[in-house]
C-alpha cells in the first residue's frame, strides 16, 4: 500500500493510492495516517479495503493538490549520520564504529513539495536525500533478526541541514538539523511488503536540474535491520517514529567549492518506488508551504 495525507497544512485527510496512482479517501476507515494506523494489525485491516470503491479525489496528487507529510503526529524523528562511505569521504570523515544518532525536531516536518525555508542567519543550508524507515509495532532492545517486524514501511526524506549551525555552534548536530521546514517526508508511506529489497533502491537529488546525488541504498554502511535494532537500545521505538538512514555523496558541503541553497533554488529528489519531492527555496517573508 501507498498511504498518503492530503489537503491543506494542518487539515490533512488520510488517503491511499489506487492502482492508477490516484488518491482514494480513507476517511471513515482511519482518522489519520499515524502511529495508531501503522501497527501491523491495523495495516492488515487496511489491506482488506477495496481501494477502487473508495471516494476518488479529483486530480493528480502533487500536481493538482497538495500532499502533506505522509505520517502525522510523529513522536520521534531520528537521524543517522555518516552512513555512506562516499559521503563520509567527501566531508573528510570515516564511517564511525557505531552509528551517529541525532534528532530532527518534529516541528521540522513538512509535506513533500512544501517550500524549504532558509533560517535567519543561515549561510550554509544544505540538502540530503535519504531513505526513511517508518516504525510500525516498535519496541525496545529489538533483536536485529526481529527488526524487520518492527517496520511499517518506508518513505523519502530530505534531511535538510544548516552546516554552520550543525558544526560550528557548539554541542551536537541537532542545532542544524531540526529547523522549520527541514524535514519534508513523503509523498507517500510505502508499506514494506511493496519493497522487494530495501537495500537495492536508486537514490538521487538535483538542484536546479543538475544532479548532485546519485547512489543506491546498497551502499549504506549500517543496514536497516541493524539501525532499527541499534536505535532501540537507546529509546523505545513507537508506531509512527521515523529513522532517516543517512545520505550518499553529493551534498553541498562536500563540493569544491562548497555550494549551498539560495533563494529560488529548485530541489528535486527521489528514491525508486518511494516517489519524488520538489522544493522551492525561500525566506520567511515568502514561505507558502506547510
Amino acid at each position: 500500500m501507498k498511504l498518503v495525507r492530503y489537503g491543506a497544512p494542518g487539515k490533512e485527510k488520510p488517503g491511499i493510492l489506487d492502482r492508477d496512482g490516484y488518491v482514494r479517501d480513507l476517511t471513515g476507515w482511519v482518522d489519520d495516517i499515524n502511529g495508531n494506523t501503522l501497527a501491523a494489525d491495523q495495516l492488515d485491516l487496511l489491506k482488506q479495503v477495496d481501494v477502487q470503491k473508495l471516494l476518488k479525489i479529483d486530480g493528480i496528487p502533487q500536481v493538482d493538490f497538495r500532499l502533506g507529510p505522509c505520517v502525522g503526529n510523529v513522536g520521534k524523528f531520528v537521524g543517522i549520520g555518516l552512513n555512506y562511505l562516499d559521503h563520509a569521504e567527501e566531508v573528510g570523515q570515516r564511517i564511525p564504529p557505531e552509528p551517529i544518532i541525532f534528532s530532527k525536531w518534529t516541528s521540522s516536518i513538512t509535506g513533500p513539495d512544501d517550500d524549504t525555508l532558509i533560517p535567519s542567519g543561515s549561510i550554509a543550508t544544505d540538502w540530503e536525500v535519504e531513505l526513511g524507515v517508518v516504525i510500525g509495532d516498535g519496541g525496545s532492545n529489538i533483536a536485529e533478526n526481529d527488526a524487520m517486524e518492527a517496520i511499517a514501511g518506508y518513505c523519502l526524506v530530505n534531511d535538510i541541514s544548516e552546516r554552520d549551525f550543525q558544526l560550528k555552534r557548539g554541542g551536537n548536530w541537532d542545532k542544524g538539523k531540526g529547523l522549520d521546514s527541514f524535514g519534508p517526508i513523503g509523498p507517500w508511506l510505502v508499506t514494506k511488503d511493496e519493497i522487494d529489497c530495501v537495500h537495492d533502491l536508486s537514490i538521487w537529488l538535483e538542484v536546479n536540474g543538475a544532479r548532485y546525488q546519485e547512489s543506491n541504498t546498497s551502499l549504506m554502511a549500517f543496514k536497516v535491520p541493524f539501525l532499527v535494532s541499534y536505535c532501540s537500545q537507546f529509546m523505545s521505538l513507537q508506531p509512527g517514529d521515523i529513522i532517516a538512514t543517512g545520505t550518499p555523496a553529493g551534498v553541498g558541503i562536500g563540493l569544491k567549492p562548497p555550494q549551498f541553497m539560495t533563494e529560488n533554488d529548485n530541489i528535486h529528489l527521489g528514491i525508486a518506488g518511494l516517489g519524488t519531492q520538489t522544493h522551492t527555496v525561500t525566506h520567511p517573508r515568502t514561505l507558502t508551504g506547510g
